[in-house]
C-alpha cells in the first residue's frame, strides 16, 4: 500500500503477514495485526470490492480469497479509490481498556444498488454463510495436501476414515457439514489425541486434574500426560453428550462446530455464550436450529465477557465443568500454552434427595449457581435446574469467579474478585512465611497506577497474602511478574506472531515502568512449552517447601478483572468490577490434607504439575517486556 494511503489509516498495520499470498487466514483479527499487500493493492486498484479482478495464479482458494477481499475492505474503508462506496463506510468501534479485535459487516452491499433496511437472507445467502464458516480451514486443509486439485472429500489412502455416530444431515437443520469438512479429521486438525482413552487420562491426572493444550510445534507434548486437545474434551470415554455450553470471549463457531462434527455431535444441542460479536455468530442458529449463540451484554465499556468455561450434560444424567484460559478459535489451541481444570465426572442426586446433598466441600456447586444466575439469561436456567439435581461431592477446588457491577460483602463474605480470594485463603490456606512472594502471570497487564502502591501492593496483595494464621503484625510479601519479554517472542514457535495473544501496550508501560523491577521471564522448559506464548492465567505461592496455593483462571492481572474499591464510599466501600473472569483455586488442606502441594515427587503425592519452570528469571537490563505496539507499528 502506498504510505500516503496508510497515514490516512491510524489504525491500519504496518507488519506484514509472514505467509504473503500463501495465507489462508479469514479471521478478521489477523488482518487488523499484519498487512496483506498483495490484497491491498487489488482494492486500491479497483473503484470498488465488486469490481476487484481476482487474478487465476492467487496461491489459496478463490473462495477463501474473496472472503479476504470483504474482511480487508471492510476494515479498511479508505483503501478503496470510490471513498463514498456503500459497502465501504467505516466501522465505529468503541473505546475500551483493551484492544477489541473488530470484525467484517454480515453482508455486502452489491455496487451501485440502495442498501435495505434489515434484508431477509435468502437461502442462497445462508449457504454462502455456513460455507464461509469452514472456508479458513478447507483452505488450510487444502494446502497440506498434495495436490490442490483433488476434491475437499477426498481422503488420503493411508488415513483413517472416520464416520460421526450421528447422522451428518438433518431435516430439522438442513444443512450438512460434511459438504465443507473432510471426512477424515487427521486432514482438519494438526494434532488429534487417540480416541477413546481421556478418560483413562483423566483418572491418572488426580488429584489436582490440570492440564496444558497441546502445543502443535512441541511434539514432547503431543504424548505428554497431561496435555490436551479440545477434541479430547467431547472423547466418548468421558460420556456420551447429550446437551452443552461454551461459554467464551472470542468463538470461531467454524472451528467449534468442526469439533463437535468429528465427535459425532453436529445435532445435539449447544448453548454459546460470548463476549466478541460476528456475523457468523449472529446468524449460526438460522442454518444450525441445535445451535443458540447468545452475546452476553456488559454495560460498561471497560468490560468484556472473559470467562472461558464449558458444561458438558451426558445422557445418563451426569455432567462435567471445565474451567479454561482458552478462547474457541485454532490460535489459542495452536502454539500458546493454556491451562484447563477437568472436573470429575458428576453423577446426578438420587431422586427424592435432600437440596443438599451432593454440594462439595468447597460449595463449588452453589458458588457455580450463583455465578451463572448473576447473567439472568433464560438460557441458562435449564442448566441451573439440572445443576442443582448434580452431585458435586467428588469437586474439591474453589470456584473464584468476578462479574460486573458494584459489590458488598454478605453473610457468606465476598462473592467476587480479589476478595473473594482473599477471604478463602484466610479460611483454608495454611499459615505462609512472608519471605514468600506473590507469583502473578497473565497474558495482559491493565493500568495498575503510577507506584506499586497504587494497586497492587496497596489493594490486591491485601487479598493475596492472606492465610489462616491469627491475624498480627506481618511484613509485606514480595511479588513478581512473569510476562514474556520481546526476547521471549522472537524466539517463540510463531516468532513475532507469537505476541498476538499479548495485548500489553507500550502506552500503558510508560505509566507505570516500576513494573519493570517485578518482572519475570517466561520459562517452560521442563513442560516443553519455553516456546510456547503463554495465553494461561496463574496466581501462586510457594517455598523451599512446597507450594502453599495456586489459582487458575481467566484474570489477568487488571482492575477491570480483580476489581478495585471506590475510596469515596461513606459507609463499606463497594467493589467495582467491569468483567466477567472464572477460575479456580487449589488449596491442599482440601486436596491433600497437607498443608503444601510438593513441586517435586514423593511417596505419598504427586507433584503439582506447575506450567513454567521454578525457580523465576528476572528480566535482564536490556530485557522489555513484549508490547502489542510491535506487531502494528515500524520499529
Amino acid at each position: 500500500m502506498e504510505n500516503s494511503k496508510r497515514k490516512m489509516i491510524s489504525n491500519a498495520p504496518t507488519k506484514e503477514c509472514q505467509y504473503g499470498g500463501d495465507c489462508y487466514r479469514v479471521n478478521p483479527v489477523h488482518f487488523r495485526e499484519y498487512a496483506h499487500p498483495h490484497i491491498e493493492k487489488l482494492l486500491v486498484k479497483a473503484a470498488s470490492l465488486s469490481m476487484v479482478e481476482i487474478p487465476d495464479d492467487v496461491k489459496v482458494n478463490k473462495s477463501v480469497f474473496t472472503e479476504q477481499l470483504k474482511i480487508v475492505s471492510s476494515l479498511f474503508p479508505h483503501l478503496s479509490c470510490d471513498s463514498t462506496n456503500p459497502e465501504k463506510k467505516p466501522k465505529q468501534e468503541p473505546t475500551t481498556s483493551k484492544p477489541s479485535p473488530v470484525v467484517p459487516s454480515a453482508g455486502v452491499v452489491p455496487s451501485g444498488s440502495v442498501p435495505k433496511a434489515n434484508p431477509k437472507p435468502s437461502s442462497a445467502d445462508n449457504k454462502n454463510s455456513i460455507e464461509a464458516l469452514f472456508a479458513e480451514r478447507r483452505a488450510k486443509m487444502q494446502a497440506t495436501q498434495q495436490s490442490k486439485s483433488a476434491p475437499e472429500s477426498v481422503v488420503p489412502a493411508k488415513q483413517e476414515t472416520y464416520t460421526p455416530s450421528r447422522p451428518t444431515t438433518s431435516n430439522n437443520t438442513g444443512i450438512s457439514l460434511q459438504k465443507a469438512l473432510p471426512r477424515d479429521i487427521n486432514s482438519y486438525f494438526p494434532v488429534v489425541a487417540p480416541r477413546g482413552q481421556m478418560a483413562q487420562k483423566l483418572a491418572a491426572a488426580a488429584p489436582y486434574n490440570f492440564f496444558l493444550t497441546t502445543i502443535t510445534a512441541s511434539k514432547p507434548t503431543h504424548a505428554e500426560p497431561l496435555s490436551v486437545t479440545f477434541q479430547e474434551l467431547l472423547d466418548s470415554s468421558l460420556g456420551e453428550l447429550e446437551c452443552s455450553v461454551q461459554m467464551n470471549f472470542m468463538v470461531d463457531i467454524g472451528w467449534l462446530l468442526a469439533h463437535y462434527f468429528f465427535a459425532g455431535y453436529e445435532n445435539v444441542p449447544l448453548l454459546i455464550l460470548y463476549g466478541d460479536e460476528t456475523p457468523e455468530l449472529r446468524t449460526v442458529s438460522q442454518k444450525k436450529p441445535n445451535v443458540t449463540a447468545v452475546k452476553v451484554e456488559i454495560k460498561t465499556p471497560f468490560g468484556v465477557h472473559h470467562t472461558k468455561m464449558g458444561l458438558y450434560g451426558y445422557r445418563d444424567g451426569s455432567m462435567r465443568v471445565v474451567v479454561s484460559t482458552a478462547n474457541l478459535y485454532e490460535d489459542d489451541w495452536h502454539n500458546r500454552t493454556q491451562g484447563l481444570w477437568i472436573s470429575p465426572r458428576l453423577p446426578a442426586v438420587p431422586e427424592g434427595s435432600d437440596t443438599t446433598y451432593g454440594e462439595s466441600r468447597t460449595d463449588f456447586r452453589s458458588s457455580l449457581l450463583t455465578y451463572l444466575d448473576a447473567y439472568k439469561l433464560p438460557q441458562l436456567q435449564p442448566w441451573m435446574a439440572r445443576i442443582r439435581k448434580t452431585d458435586f461431592s467428588d469437586v474439591k477446588v474453589f470456584l473464584v469467579a468476578s462479574v460486573p457491577g458494584g459489590h458488598t460483602n454478605t453473610a457468606k463474605g465476598p462473592l467476587w474478585g480479589h476478595p473473594r480470594l482473599g477471604y478463602l485463603l484466610s479460611q483454608h490456606a495454611a499459615p505462609i512465611d512472608d519471605s514468600c512472594p506473590l507469583v502473578a502471570q497473565s497474558s495482559s497487564i491493565g493500568s495498575l497506577g503510577p507506584s506499586p502502591e497504587s494497586w497492587v501492593l496497596g489493594e490486591i496483595m491485601a487479598s493475596f497474602r492472606k492465610d489462616s494464621a491469627p491475624v498480627g503484625i506481618r511484613r509485606l510479601p514480595g511479588f513478581r511478574m512473569i510476562y514474556p519479554s520481546f526476547s521471549n517472542v522472537r524466539q517463540s514457535h510463531d516468532g513475532m506472531m507469537g505476541g498476538g495473544c499479548l495485548p500489553y501496550v507500550r502506552s500503558t508501560h510508560v505509566k507505570q515502568e516500576w513494573l519493570k523491577d517485578y518482572l519475570q521471564q517466561w520459562c517452560s522448559r521442563v513442560r516443553h512449552r519455553n516456546k510456547a506464548m503463554p495465553h494461561i492465567k496463574t496466581y501462586c505461592r510457594w517455598s523451599h517447601r512446597g507450594l502453599y496455593w495456586f489459582l487458575l483462571t481467566s484474570a489477568n492481572l487488571s482492575k477491570a478483572a480483580w476489581g478495585v474499591y471506590n475510596k469515596t464510599g461513606r459507609f463499606e466501600k463497594p467493589l467495582r468490577i467491569n468483567s466477567y473472569e472464572a477460575g479456580v483455586l487449589f488449596l491442599p488442606k482440601l486436596l491433600l490434607d497437607e498443608n503444601f502441594f510438593p513441586m517435586e515427587a514423593n511417596k505419598k503425592h504427586p507433584q503439582f504439575p506447575m506450567p513454567y519452570d521454578v525457580p523465576t528469571i528476572p528480566y535482564a537490563p536490556e530485557d522489555t517486556p513484549f508490547f502489542m505496539d510491535y506487531l502494528t507499528q515500524h520499529k
